[in-house]
Formats: structure tokens, sequence, C-alpha cells
């Protein structure tokens, strides 16, 4: 194995670098530093892909990157046979630097490889590439984007035939190819336009987003209550200069909203994200715009996309008349409150309904959907978890799943997508803003309503970051100490018991008895605690942190703030 130095030497020398490219390397020659951040080791390919800061080197997100994880891919749609190969995959991509050319190389080796491409003429958002790849029956998908990242990064998002991302087995055999594979004289290209003339690659553009709307608007409970509220309800929308600057307007407009206002200023696509620091909707510094345009136009509702469309959020105007973010887990426990009663007046409840929840999400959601009658699961972090289970209850015919979501701000609802799709959120938190509208209520209100039904659920999430070459050993090293000398106590609270999903194992504090779990394979600890509470450890799969959640309950909020108070103290530390 070659050590960094000598694998920058080897780029350094490659013939495949352009001009530009060796000049950038070479001005690195002095910087031992950022030469063994670039080239240390390749980036990891997980069952997310890749995701990377955009620069040269084997850890960077780069064309000879992006062609070389290509060609990994492409022996493994081929080891599926011709037939494989014939349905082709679907590529997307997103509003990022870099993110077309990156799609355009992507497709060229694909094609060279005789898989079928059909890849969108533009940007578009993430749910639609899920469901073009469902819908066009495409053994494969691909999604050119780093999602809610900073600007400076970009990635590799990988999806297989029943439309969600990638299973493990296949991500671990993509993997083993790109140790085979030489990053510059392994892989197969052809030129573009070449391709695209000889109907290797076909564009993707207004009959699939016609399809895909068509699908959207289907999930719509009730136009009647929307038009009755739609000279006075208003809502203001920014995707952050993002995909979701077409699709989420067209499906606010269909739904009958007439006081629709788009942010002016992250209407306009931009991958360097100049308006904010981060384009992500859990950041709420970054809606400052958007609250300045709700005050001007007086509505209570705010709507923020991230970059490609998957995650949403909102921001909802409180008793003192500003407004105030909604967190993912209170975003989601109003939606499946919301989508029970719309579904029932519709008369679209299904007969044996369930809901979808990571292990990390609150428990409230279980409260609300047992006590409308709902079966409520656990999954894993990660959408392709939930398509999974979905797939499962669905083929064994023991539920019909109407709502999946993560605390991340990722919701998916109905069955034509298997990944968060900020589009058809979107259109239900509005058409589900607009009927608490008619109840004389603000989704300010409608929270504090669920609380006081269902209980004072809390939930915080503190990331310890873990950068530079020794972050991954920290986060090791935190995971190993955890598991080898447990918490008796957390904030003067007794541990009852621990989970840890990597086995599947659930050991009692008290009696040290061990009983197996559902759930395993996953590097994730869980500690219950007498009080109800939850702590929840993970190390991220997209960024040097480990994540901590907690998980509370109080018989009021005062003492639900004060347990997520003595939690987040224990938290701290472990950094």
């Amino acid at each position: 194995m070659r050590n960094y130095m000598e694998e920058y030497q080897r780029w350094l020398d490659s013939p495949a670098l352009s001009n530009a490219e060796w000049e950038e390397l070479n001005a690195i020659r002095d910087d031992k530093k950022e030469i063994e951040s670039r080239f240390f080791a390749p980036l990891e390919f997980g069952t997310a892909g890749l995701r990377g800061e955009m620069a040269l080197g084997c850890r960077r997100m780069n064309i000879h990157v992006i062609r070389h994880a290509t060609q990994a891919f492409a022996e493994v749609i081929k080891a599926e046979g011709a037939g494989a190969c014939s349905r082709g995959i679907a590529i997307c991509f997103d509003c990022r630097v870099n993110s077309e050319r990156f799609a355009h190389e992507a497709a060229s080796v694909m094609a060279a490889n005789g898989i079928h491409v059909r890849i969108f003429d533009a940007l578009r958002p993430t749910p639609e590439l899920s469901f073009a790849v469902k819908h066009y029956g495409t053994t494969a998908g691909l999604n050119i984007t780093a999602s809610h990242n900073p600007a400076e990064y970009n990635g590799y998002k990988v999806y297989w035939s029943d439309g969600a991302q990638l299973p493990p087995q296949h991500a671990a055999a993509i993997a083993d190819e790109l140790t085979r594979i030489d990053i510059f004289t392994g892989v197969q290209s052809m030129d573009y336009e070449q391709a695209l003339a000889e109907g290797r690659i076909e564009l993707l553009g207004e009959d699939c987003d016609r399809r895909f709307m068509a699908n959207v608007m289907g999930m719509v409970n009730d136009y009647e209550t929307v038009k009755k509220v739609a000279d006075d309800f208003g809502l203001v929308y920014t995707p952050f200069h993002g995909c979701g600057y077409k699709l989420v307007p067209e499906a606010l407009t269909r739904l009958g909203i007439k006081h629709l206002y788009c942010e002016p200023k992250q209407m306009v696509i931009d991958g360097d994200f100049p308006t904010v620091v981060s384009p992500n909707p859990e950041n709420p510094e970054g809606f400052y715009l958007a609250i300045d345009l709700a005050k001007e136009k007086d509505v209570d509702f705010i709507l923020g996309t991230d970059p490609d469309s998957d995650r949403v959020g909102i921001m909802v105007r409180n008793k003192s008349g500003e407004f105030e973010p909604v967190t993912g887990n209170q975003t989601g426990v109003l939606l499946l409150d919301y989508l029970i009663g719309a579904m029932k007046r519709a008369g679209k409840l299904p007969a044996h309904p369930a809901a979808l929840k990571t292990i990390v999400t609150t428990e409230m959601a279980r409260a609300v959907a047992e006590a409308n009658g709902l079966d409520c699961y656990d999954t894993f972090t990660g959408f392709k978890f939930m398509a999974e289970k979905m797939n499962e209850l669905e083929s064994a015919g023991k539920n019909t799943v109407i709502f999946s979501y993560e605390e991340s701000y990722g919701y998916m609802i109905g069955h034509y997508v298997r990944d968060k799709d900020a589009v058809t959120a979107s259109l239900l938190l509005t058409e589900m803003a607009a009927w608490y509208h008619a109840q004389g209520m603000t989704l300010f209100d409608a929270l504090r309503s669920l609380y006081e039904k269902y209980g004072w659920y809390g939930e915080k999430t503190h990331n310890l970051v873990m950068p530079g070459l020794d972050g991954l050993e920290k986060m090791a090293a935190l995971m190993q100490s955890l598991r080898a000398q447990p918490p008796v106590e957390i904030g003067g609270v007794t541990v009852a018991q621990y989970k840890d999903y990597s086995d599947g194992t659930v050991r009692d504090a008290a009696t040290g008895a061990v009983t197996p779990m559902p759930l395993s394979g996953s590097n994730v600890l869980r500690f219950e605690l007498t009080d109800g509470s939850h702590i929840v450890v993970r190390p991220s799969g997209t960024e040097p942190k480990i994540k901590v959640y907690i998980l509370t309950k109080g018989a009021d909020a005062a003492e639900r703030d004060a347990n997520l108070e003595k939690y987040s103290a224990w938290v701290k530390t472990l950094a």
C-alpha cells in the first residue's frame, strides 16, 4: 500500500491530469499537511455513497474520484446481467458547483460500460430521482449532491432498483471493486455528446416532472379547507438556492394557495449559497430573509427546503409575534397527527396503518401513532432502512405505512418514492397549516395542544465534532469506552438497561441479564434511564462527529426542559 506522499506523486505524474489540475497539485508540493489530508486514504464508500470537499486528491471529490466510483458501480450493475444493463441507471444532480459536470462524467462512464443512462436535463429534487428509478424500472440510480452540506462539499449518492439508497451488500461490492480498479487506467469512458447522439444516454425532463407531480398531488387530503382559507392564509417559501425552486411552488399553487411569497434572493440557483453560511433548514439562522418577508407580508408560516430538496424545515409565529423554528421531531409529530385525522376525514386511512421512525427519533411519535390505532416501528437512521421496513411490512400484507420520518428534517409519504421527499412534505405541511388556520390556530398553537394531549416530550441532539486525521480514532475510542465501561447513572438518574445495536443485545443494568432485540448491525448505543429518558450515541455516517441524542419526557414543560439541561451537562463531559 502506497503512503500519502507516494500517492500524491502518482497523481502528479499521471497523464490523466489536465494542466490546470497539475498546477493545483503542484501548488501544494511544500505543504505536507495538506498533501496528507488529501491523500492519506481514499474516501470511504458506504451505503450513502461518497461525500467530501471538492479538490484534487483521492480523499476529495473530483472527476477522477467520480469516474473511479462510477466504474466500480458499473461493475456491480454488469454482474447482474444483460437485463440489468439494459434497464440501466437514472442520474440526477443538484445546484452545487461541479454537480452537472460530475453527473455527465458519471453518465459517460456508464454508457461506455454498456449501461443505458437516463439523465435529467437540469437539476431536480432528490425525491424525483427516487421516483424515476421506480417509474422507469431502472436497475440503479445516482444523484450528485452533498445534500445540506456547505458549498465546498459534493457527494455521490447511490440507489438501487427499489428507489431506495443502496443496500449494504451492494455498497460493499462497490467498495471491493474500488480496491481492484485503478483510478486512472481502470476506467472506461466516452464522449458525453457522442453517447447522447448514439442513444446510450437519454434525457429526462418535463414528462418525468409531470408524472412525479401527479403522484405528489395525489397525496392531498383536503382541497376544500384550503379553498375556504385561501383569501387570508399565506406563507413564505425558500429553496436556499436549490432544487426546490420549481416544483415546490408548483405544488403549493396547485393546492390552491393564493398568497405564496418566495424569497427572491434565495430563489436564485447558486451552488455557492451566497445568502447563507449553511444551506441547511436545520439551522434557523438561514431563514433571516424569509422571516423579514413573512413579517412584511403578515403571514405566520415559513417553509425552507435544502439544496437537493429532500429535507424541509418550518418556522412559525409564536405568541410574541416572533418566528421560531419547529424541530424535525416536532414537525414529524405534527404531521403524523394531522395525517391520521385528515386521512380519516377523507376516507383514505388504510385498514392496518403504520408509521416508521428511527431509533433516535422522538418517542412522542409512538405515543401519537398508538393512541390512534397505528403500529409504530423503529429502524436504524437512514431512509434505506425505512424503505426496507416498508417493503417488508407491505409484502407480508401486515401494514400499510402512511408516514415515515427521522428527526433530521426528513419525511417520506406515499409509495412512489423510497427516500426523503421535501416536495410532498412541503405540500402536506402547507395543507396542515391551512387546516389549522381554519380552526383559528397557528402551528405554534397546534404543537402546544399536542403536548397537552400526548405528554411533554423533549429532544436535543449534541454533535461532538472530531475533525482531523485522528478524528476517526477519537470517535472509535469513545464508542469503545462507553461499551467497556457504560455509565451507571447519567445526570444523577440510574441507568436501567443498555442496548447495543452492533450485536443486537439488551443488558439489564441491575442483573446483568442479556436478551436479544430485533435490530442489530449498527454502531449505536442506547442508555435507558429509570425516569423513562433515553440517551443514544452513534457516530455520524457522513461527517467527522459523534451524535448524542437526548430523548426525555416531563410532567410539564419546565420538567422537560430541566431534564434536557441535566442530560446535556453529562453529554458535554464526553467531548
